[in-house]
């Protein structure tokens, strides 16, 4: 696995597990009426989280050119509850499976005739 997708993959987890604490903290805010100021800071560092995430998806775009309808979950998985956990799975078989092939695909066997 290349530094690319190993970072997507741990920012995927990262922003999911912010996006479910931030969801908590608005049940816990509008269902309670407590936790105001704790709903806001865990919002700002969530969007934080997923402007770093953006910039991680962008890398990992450039280095594997995913189709366009996986760029898209990629990139609403980040706010959308619980998506990053279903998708990040799936991009990342598609990625591995893909970078197989790219490896696969460019080395020549040797055969006979390559050392006359």
């Amino acid at each position: 696995m290349t530094p690319v997708l190993r970072r997507y993959q741990v920012m995927s987890y990262v922003v999911g597990t912010m996006l479910l604490i931030f969801c908590v903290m608005i049940v816990v805010r509008h269902g309670f009426g407590v936790g105001k100021e704790a709903e806001m800071i865990v919002a700002q560092v969530h969007g934080i989280i997923y402007m770093v995430y953006l910039v991680t998806v962008a890398q990992a775009v450039l280095a594997m050119r995913p189709s366009g309808g996986r760029v898209v979950l990629m990139i609403i998985s980040g706010i959308i509850p619980l998506l990053a956990f279903f998708v990040e799975p799936r991009i990342m078989r598609a990625m591995l499976a893909a970078q197989d092939v790219v490896v696969l695909g460019g080395a020549q066997p040797e055969g006979p005739e390559d050392h006359q």
